[in-house]
C-alpha cells in the first residue's frame, strides 16, 4: 500500500511539480490550497507525512501544525519563503520536524519526506525504554509526558524531545549543531545559536533556578550536558 503524503500550498505550479515529483516515486498524493482544508483533511484521513505551507490563506501552516501536533504524531515538513532562525525557531516550537525554505530543488524536498519516512519506520520497529529518570526529572515516553520532582511539566514537542536527548545520556555534552539536528532531525546550516533558545525556554520549567541551573549544564564554548544523578 502507497505511503500518503498531505500537500498544502495555495501556489498550484508548485502543487503541481511536488506532486508528479513524488507520485513518480510511489507515494500517494492529496492536495488542498488553504489551511483549513489541510486542516479538515488531516483530521479526516490517514496520512503518513504532511507538508505545508506556511503562507496560506484561512489558517496558516504553523497553526496547522499546531493543532495536528496537539493529536497527533503525523511527521510534518514546513515550506517557508523566509530565511530567518526566528522563523525556525517558531516552526519547530508549533511541532514541525523539518522546514524547507523557498525557492528549492524538488528533488531535494523529495528525499528529506523519504528520509522522514525511514526514520519513521524505523521508530516503530524499536522498542525503547518506556520510561527514563533522571534529578529528579521523569519522562514517558509512550504518552510523551513530564514530571519534576513528582509535578506534572507541561512541554512543547520541542522541548519534550530535546529533553529526551538530554535525559537519555547524562554527562555526555552535545553541541549546539547536534541538539538543532535532533530536533530538526535533518542536517542544520543555519545558527547554532538557536540551541540557546530551545535550552533557555526548557530551563524554565525545570530548573529549581534558572540563574544557576542544576540540571541541564553549560559546557563553555561547545554546548549542553544534563547532571548525572549524584554529579
Amino acid at each position: 500500500m502507497p505511503e500518503r503524503i498531505l500537500l498544502a500550498d495555495d501556489e498550484p505550479a508548485l502543487l503541481r511539480s511536488v506532486t508528479y515529483a513524488l507520485s513518480r516515486e510511489g507515494f500517494e498524493v492529496d492536495t488542498v490550497v488553504d489551511g483549513r482544508a489541510a486542516l479538515d483533511a488531516a483530521q479526516a484521513e490517514r496520512y503518513d507525512l504532511a507538508i505545508l505551507d506556511i503562507q496560506m490563506p484561512e489558517l496558516n501552516g504553523l497553526e496547522v501544525c499546531r493543532q495536528i501536533r496537539a493529536v497527533s504524531t503525523l511527521p510534518i515538513i514546513l515550506l517557508t519563503a523566509r530565511d530567518s532562525e526566528m522563523d525556525t525557531v517558531i516552526g519547530l516550537e508549533a511541532g514541525a520536524d523539518d522546514y524547507v525554505t523557498k525557492p528549492f530543488s524538488v528533488a531535494e524536498l523529495v528525499g528529506r519526506v523519504r528520509a522522514h519516512l525511514r526514520r519513521r519506520r524505523l521508530d516503530a520497529s524499536e522498542t525503547p525504554p518506556a520510561r527514563l529518570a533522571q534529578s529528579g526529572v521523569r519522562i514517558d515516553l509512550v504518552s510523551r509526558s513530564v514530571e519534576v520532582d513528582d509535578a506534572p511539566v507541561h512541554l512543547t514537542a520541542a522541548e519534550f524531545d530535546l529533553l529526551h536527548l538530554l535525559v537519555s545520556s547524562p554527562g555526555r555534552v552535545f553541541t549546539r549543531r547536534s541538539i538543532m539536528e535532533h530536533l530538526w532531525r535533518t542536517p542544520f546550516f543555519g545558527d547554532e545559536r538557536a540551541a540557546d533558545a530551545h535550552i533557555s525556554n526548557l530551563r524554565r520549567k525545570i530548573e529549581h533556578d534558572t540563574s544557576r541551573p542544576d540540571r541541564i549544564l553549560t559546557v563553555r564554548s561547545v554546548g549542553y550536558k544534563f547532571a548525572a544523578d549524584g554529579s
